[in-house]
């Protein structure tokens, strides 16, 4: 294998659910060791969730599988002195703790960044929450719907008529995950350079307004909100023909194109009379529904055929069920296959970027709750008996795999 960006970093993660376990499976594709830490027995939260209520293999889950492979497992009782001092021993040889409690569990857990900085100067030691760690909703649970809502995205898409519309995938929990791993990467290249460790805090809704800083640009600088079509033109501050369009057997979309483009594509010379930017703005619904006559007599792939001989900007849109046998996305390799020891063989999206000298793999399928503790403890220098003895009093899980 040839080498790996991170690969001789160590990452301590007690985050769990979506944001924060995306974020350091970033950092396990890129080669660092990542040691989840879990709470016995029942581990991350997120593998008692699924999706309607069918669950992979051996009752594993697809909420959970997704985002935790290029791990180790620790189950451990954080609650427990012996437990603690074992997690502070591992933060003091560690490059990167990410964790994603409610501000200040970590501190009532004695793992707080004063804490764990004193035994490790050099430790990057980030924080992911979902409204910020202070301030009036500091306290408050925060999720990925609800900072949709908040942010103001939920009013980006859909119809005027339809009332906010929640965008159908954890896009704030993503966005923080993402901000989380430059953050993170930003700060080791500082170490770098310094030898100095610090502090990063990342939450929820900040990376979803960072997201919108396009939108809040216009409204906040032109004086004017948006307001959403009632037809299936795609962005609030846009005309015709920018959105998606039935046609004969499925879907397509439609992005900025000069007009006379999009008249040269649709074959009819009327069209010619929306010519001018102020109309394609202001009779946006009409003329989509103009536009939406003429896709329904074709099909999808007749009408790429036709409109990309012209370099119109166009796309077929896909249902997920179908986007993996598209050739573009075949001929990416987007999507891989891995052997998991309950779920079986499973398929993952793989890892979205190219590398000359150091390209991302993936090592591990997600792992069995505490399925490394032996393995991580042994690292420590605990032997076989004191392992034994701290599984036998509950404070350490391990979860076997079978042959």
């Amino acid at each position: 294998m040839p080498p790996q960006a991170l690969q001789d970093v160590r990452v301590l993660d007690f985050t769990q659910l979506l944001q924060g376990p995306y974020a350091t499976q970033m950092l396990g594709d890129l080669g660092a060791d990542v040691i989840k830490i879990e709470k016995p027995g029942t581990g991350d939260l997120y593998r008692s969730m699924t999706f309607f209520n069918q669950w992979i293999g051996d009752g594993e889950s697809p909420c959970f599988l997704p985002w935790n492979r290029n791990k180790r497992s620790l189950a451990i009782d954080l609650k427990a002195p012996e437990a603690r001092d074992i997690v502070l021993r591992l933060a003091g040889e560690a490059d990167v703790v990410v964790e994603n409690f409610r501000p200040g569990v970590m501190d009532k857990l004695g793992l707080g960044y004063e804490t764990v900085r004193a035994l490790n100067p050099r430790l990057i030691y980030a924080s992911a929450s979902g409204w910020g760690p202070d301030g009036p909703y500091a306290k408050r649970p925060g999720q990925d719907l609800l900072v949709q809502g908040l942010s103001g995205a939920v009013f980006a898409s859909g119809k005027k008529s339809a009332g906010p519309v929640a965008i159908g995938t954890a896009l704030s929990d993503q966005l923080g995950a993402l901000h989380l791993v430059y953050a993170i990467l930003a700060a080791l290249y500082h170490r770098e350079r310094s030898g100095e460790g610090q502090r990063i805090e990342v939450n929820l809704l900040q990376s979803v307004l960072a997201f919108e800083m396009q939108d809040f640009f216009t409204v906040h600088n032109l004086g004017r909100g948006f307001e959403r079509p009632e037809s299936g033109i795609a962005h609030p501050g846009n005309g015709a023909p920018f959105g998606i369009y039935p046609t004969a057997d499925g879907w397509i979309t439609i992005a900025m194109n000069p007009w006379p483009k999009i008249v040269a594509g649709i074959g009819d010379p009327a069209l010619h009379a929306y010519n001018d930017p102020q109309t394609l703005f202001d009779r946006r619904d009409e003329i989509y529904g103009v536009l939406e006559g003429h896709f329904r007599t074709r099909t999808t792939e007749e009408w790429l055929e036709r409109l990309l001989a012209l370099d119109i900007w166009c796309a077929p849109a896909l249902e997920l069920k179908d986007v993996a046998a598209d050739p573009q996305v075949r001929h990416l390799e987007a999507f891989t296959e891995v052997d998991h020891p309950k779920a079986g063989r499973v398929c993952v999206t793989n890892i979205p970027f190219r590398m000359s000298a150091t390209p991302g793999s993936i090592r591990r399928p997600a792992p069995l709750v505490g399925q490394h503790g032996r393995e991580i403890l042994r690292e420590l220098g605990y032997n076989d008996a004191r392992i034994a003895e701290l599984e036998a009093r509950g404070l350490l899980t391990v979860e076997e795999v079978s042959a």
